[in-house]
């Protein structure tokens, strides 16, 4: 599949993850294409006890931190080796699970729900959100909350573009407001859809978008 050998092209050219962050720390959440900026896990509320879904895991980092909080977590990635890489990153962890899959697939086919559904320049950014939301949307808990960020589209852009590391994957490039009318029409409410501003020197803030499932 196209699509599938594309991803894990991409992959297979990213540099793994530091071991520690700026402030010591060996697991964190990173909303920002930026290292230690941004908010960090806070903004999804209470974790402990609760499900989370992380479409477009990659090898697990985020998901290994929200393993730390208490959270029970799932992550979803299209790229086969990034799961290999997880586990053997992650896998002593309890509570951690990884799957190789295509989200819609995935979200159609899995059993079960979630509290919390996120995705870091991921599939919701690389997927039909008229096909995603709604997949997604049916997995959450009632007061669940979607979370996803990804670049904001500059000025010149198309709301859909292609990746530049991998030609066959299609990029919706939406505004806050595009992300907004899109969540509500598929029964998302409680939006929040903001630009972090990105750190001394650079250039691209970073789209954050919450919405929660009611």
């Amino acid at each position: 599949m196209e699509v599938v050998e594309a991803w894990e092209r991409y992959a297979q050219g990213r540099m793994p993850r530091r071991e520690t962050n700026a402030s010591g720390a060996a697991t964190w959440l990173n909303w920002t294409q930026y290292p230690d900026h941004g908010p960090d896990e806070s903004i999804l509320g209470e974790l402990r006890g609760r499900t989370v879904l992380e479409l477009g895991c990659g090898t697990g980092c985020n998901l290994a931190h929200l393993t730390t909080l208490g959270a029970d977590c799932t992550g979803v990635d299209i790229a086969p080796s990034q799961r290999g890489k997880a586990v053997a990153r992650w896998g002593r962890l309890p509570g951690l699970a990884f799957h190789t899959a295509e989200v819609t697939d995935y979200l159609t086919h899995t059993e079960g729900s979630f509290d919390v559904v996120l995705s870091i320049f991921g599939p919701v950014w690389f997927t039909d959100p008229e096909q995603l939301l709604p997949l997604i949307h049916k997995r959450l808990s009632p007061g669940g909350v979607l979370a996803f960020s990804h670049k904001p589209p500059t000025a010149g852009t198309r709301p859909v573009g292609t990746l530049r590391e991998a030609r066959a994957v299609t990029r919706w490039d939406y505004s806050p407001e595009e992300w907004s009318r899109l969540l509500a029409s598929s029964g998302y409410s409680n939006l929040k859809a903001e630009v972090i501003p990105p750190p001394g020197g650079e250039d691209a803030g970073t789209l954050l978008v919450r919405a929660y499932a009611y």
